[in-house]
């Protein structure tokens, strides 16, 4: 479900110490019934059992394709216009305690490479010729008293191309990506709930 951006910037995450030179894209909420407030590890193994893009629908995995063939076309993602080449990594932001957490493992699949991770939120980020853009997934308790997972997309375009680019992306993502994700990602919780009630 869409939430407003003041879910994200009313919520005192450690992403906003890294992040005020970037706006906030989309924040979207994932139910997740009968989770706790220690749960947030166990969502995201869930996620990455689930597969990530390989396991999206067609429409999902054709965007992403097509987006990376017109990236290889015109030159948006090459090593020079990366984390850590156009623009420095969150990471070298990061004050001392969060760089002495453990930071979690990236996928090799994806491109987003983990900033930090904690028990109830984590970060993951992203650059290209487009932009810079900033995958935030936190744990809140929800309306019904439940813990569920939130999403957040942090982006700093690249000049007026990135804006032009994020405004032609958008109906993409809220008709296509973000249904298909909430999908997927709220099955990997039932799923996982179900497979640790039938190992007890």
């Amino acid at each position: 479900m869409k939430l407003p951006t003041s879910a994200h910037t009313s919520h005192p995450w450690r992403i906003h110490e890294l992040t005020a030179d970037f706006s906030v894209e989309d924040v979207w909420s994932f139910r997740t019934p009968g989770a706790g407030p220690d749960d947030f590890p166990t969502m995201l193994a869930a996620m990455r059992a689930a597969g990530g893009l390989r396991k999206q629908t067609s429409p999902v995995r054709f965007l992403f394709a097509l987006r990376w063939k017109l990236g290889a076309l015109f030159g948006w993602d090459g090593p020079s216009a990366g984390v850590g080449a156009r623009v420095a990594s969150l990471r070298d932001r990061l004050p001392g305690d969060l760089r002495d957490a453990p930071r979690g493992s990236d996928n090799r699949s994806m491109p987003l490479k983990t900033v930090y991770e904690l028990d109830t939120e984590a970060a993951r980020e992203l650059a290209n010729k487009t932009g810079h853009s900033v995958m935030h997934l936190g744990w809140v308790q929800g309306v019904n008293g439940d813990h569920e997972l939130r999403l957040a997309v942090l982006v700093k375009p690249n000049g007026r191309f990135g804006r032009l680019y994020m405004a032609a992306i958008a109906p993409f993502r809220y008709l296509i990506v973000y249904p298909a994700l909430t999908r997927q990602w709220e099955r990997a919780w039932r799923d996982r709930t179900h497979e640790e009630g039938a190992s007890r």
